[in-house]
């Protein structure tokens, strides 16, 4: 359709009729063909009517709690891996497959999250890619300076190469991260170690193997004030952090979880449970999924395809029995 614009008051205009004849998502694309002044028009809305729109339609409506920005982000997605809770959680193992093409820029494939952190793999830009394991304060506020000394996460020790420092904005605490050229279509393993240690901290490690390098890589280990607990809430996410790639779909595979307990125990983790954030649950964006495939979990979100995953949706793979070979007493 061609619409003309005239004058420089604000108002509405038909752009004409469509039939819809199947659910989903519906691309408007609009473009300035051609102009008499310095500028095309600004559009600050659209307005859509009719049956087909006329039921439970999602978009973003509103600005109200910042959406415009999340909802351009899009939805992030989580699966949980259960487990008794009289269990003394000390390990945490994870396997990670990026597959070729879905290693799209501001993309946060998180896969060993617990109850008090996360760690897992980014793509920050065309050049940089990182490694990143992050722990909160016991404190809550998102201003990582206000947060009183005896409830400061401490570094107790890094690999080479590792920046260290603090975060804020979604809670505050102690991060770090390699720079590290990870590849699509490679599976790369994580451990991450927790424990307290008698004095009313909790210890937090984590460790990540890279096929390329052929051992296991120390990322950090932090200390936890003002917490006695071993590891708890396993959980994976895959999240979009750069508002202006929330329309390219990215998709992440998990595999062969296993939980190591304090008397030296591995169980193998073949339960997955899937949710998702507030920008999915208020219906906002709907591109969101999670599940099974070949055998193996896997998160899907962004890009705007329709068929999603029902919310708490649950997932059984097939055992694999094959427990992390890991040499615990050499870990750097």
């Amino acid at each position: 359709r061609t619409v003309v614009v005239k004058g420089d008051a604000l108002q509405s205009y038909a752009a004409g009729e469509w039939k819809v004849t199947d659910t989903g998502y519906l691309k408007i694309t609009l473009a300035g063909l051609s102009k008499s002044g310095q500028r095309f028009a600004d559009v600050t809305s659209y307005t859509l009517s009719g049956t087909a729109v006329a039921g439970k339609t999602a978009f973003v409506s509103t600005n109200e709690g910042n959406f415009y920005y999340w909802g351009r982000r899009g939805p992030s997605v989580h699966l949980s891996y259960p487990f008794a809770e009289s269990l003394k959680a000390k390990w945490f193992y994870n396997e990670v497959t990026v597959p070729e093409g879905d290693d799209v820029i501001g993309s946060y494939y998180m896969a060993n999250g617990f109850g008090e952190g996360y760690f897992g793999i980014q793509v920050n830009s065309p050049t940089e890619r990182r490694i990143l394991f992050s722990v909160w304060s016991p404190f809550s506020t998102d201003d990582p300076k206000s947060i009183p000394e005896d409830q400061r996460i401490r570094l107790l020790k890094k690999g080479d190469g590792v920046t260290t420092g603090e975060f804020g904005n979604e809670g505050s605490g102690g991060q770090s991260f390699l720079r590290y050229n990870w590849k699509a279509g490679v599976t790369y393993k994580f451990l991450l170690k927790g424990e307290p240690d008698g004095k009313g901290n909790t210890v937090y490690t984590a460790y990540f193997f890279a096929p390329e390098k052929g051992d296991w890589m120390l990322i950090a280990s932090f200390s936890r004030p003002k917490t006695d607990t071993y590891l708890k809430r396993f959980h994976s996410f895959l999240e979009n952090f750069i508002p202006e790639q929330g329309d390219k779909e990215r998709k992440v595979f998990f595999n062969n979880q296993w939980v190591g307990d304090a008397s030296g125990n591995w169980t193998e983790l073949t339960r997955a449970n899937f949710t998702y954030d507030n920008t999915a649950a208020k219906g906002y964006r709907m591109d969101y999924a999670g599940g099974l495939q070949n055998g193996r979990f896997y998160l899907r979100n962004c890009g705007f395809f329709a068929d999603y995953t029902p919310f708490r949706s649950s997932f059984n793979r097939p055992p694999l029995a094959k427990k992390p070979v890991v040499d615990l007493e050499r870990l750097p």
